[in-house]
Order: C-alpha cells, then sequence, then structure tokens
C-alpha cells in the first residue's frame, strides 16, 4: 500500500475534513523528508482502514503550506475530524508517530 499523494488543496481539505489524518509535508530535495518517507509508508500500511496517511510536496502546494505555517520540513501534521491536533517537525520515529495515531484514534 503505497501514502497517497495529495495533488491539491481540495484534496488535503477532503483528506483532513473526518477521522484521523497524519500529513507529511516535504519537498523532493530535502533530505531528512526522504529518510523520513519509509516510515511514513510503514504507518501508512499499519493504521490502513483505521487513518489516512499522506503525503504533501510543499514546492507544488506553496499556499498550503503557506496557510498552514509550515516553516521547515518535514513537517508532519496529525488532524482529526479538520481540526489540526498535533505538529512534528523535523524527523520523526515510528513509535513517536504511531502513539500520535493511536491518541488520537481512542
Amino acid at each position: 500500500m503505497h501514502t497517497k499523494q495529495l495533488k491539491s488543496s481540495q484534496e488535503f481539505e477532503a483528506t483532513i475534513k473526518e477521522g484521523v489524518a497524519l500529513v507529511d509535508f516535504n519537498a523532493p530535495w530535502c533530505g531528512p523528508c526522504r529518510a523520513q518517507e519509509p516510515i511514513v509508508h510503514q504507518l501508512s500500511t499499519q493504521f490502513s482502514g483505521r487513518a489516512v496517511v499522506a503525503e504533501m510536496n510543499i514546492d507544488d502546494h506553496q499556499q498550503t503550506a503557506l496557510k498552514l505555517g509550515i516553516q521547515s520540513i518535514p513537517t508532519l501534521a496529525l488532524f482529526k475530524n479538520g481540526q489540526e491536533v498535533q505538529r512534528f517537525v523535523g524527523l520523526q520515529p515510528a513509535k513517536t508517530l504511531a502513539d500520535a495515531l493511536e491518541a488520537s484514534l481512542s
């Protein structure tokens, strides 16, 4: 299962609207983002059917990044029913993100 690639601000809004979603804001040129990628893909599989795990390239979606105040990448934002509940800046271990997802789901 591949991580959902968000291709527009509309798709981003639809993805976070209901339930729990973890969105990884990144860019292809960002080294730590590349290191975060396998962890995000692992979480996507681990939480399949329970939470959405998605990625958004901030180079392609600068307005969305600007609107959310994302200043450094990777930034991973956790949303519950459209509201941001937690934000992680920089490379994060799988356990930190999995624990946050579990907490949001309970």
